[in-house]
């Protein structure tokens, strides 16, 4: 499925969307530029979990942030993350739990990443519109 988002709000909407289909054990993928949103629509999932927008930042300096919801929310960021520094992260037990977990440079956990993840590409096309395509979930 293919979207486009003509800014801020509608990305949020888009991510809230998506949050409101998620269940225990999900995983979401997000790949993107720097800059194309990611971010953003972490915000519109995490608000459909409950968690106030305001809470959600950019977590390249906390790399796993986990929020008491009902499910568990865990946003991870792997943005300064190395090859050689995945390993020691313990990524593993997040993925394997029964929380949601969010994950931002998801291409950095590389084969961690188990199959039936929903993915999701984001791609800026210009200073606020945003495609953006889901794979593995219809919202």
């Amino acid at each position: 499925m293919k979207l486009k988002s003509q800014g801020e709000s509608e990305t949020k909407t888009i991510g809230r969307r998506i949050g409101s289909r998620l269940k225990k054990g999900d995983i979401v993928c997000l790949y993107g530029e720097l800059g194309s949103g990611k971010t953003t629509l972490v915000k519109g999932i995490a608000s459909a979990l409950g968690i106030q927008e305001k809470d959600i930042t950019s977590a390249s300096f906390t790399i796993i942030t986990e929020y008491e919801t009902p499910v568990p929310f865990y946003h991870i960021d792997l943005y300064r993350i190395s090859d050689d520094e995945i390993d020691g992260l313990g990524l593993e037990e997040y993925l394997e739990s029964q929380g949601i977990c969010v994950i931002e440079w998801a291409e950095r956990a590389g084969s961690l990443i188990p199959e039936g993840a929903i993915k999701v590409f984001l791609r800026g096309i210009d200073e606020s519109t945003r495609e953006i395509e889901i794979k593995g979930i219809e919202i």
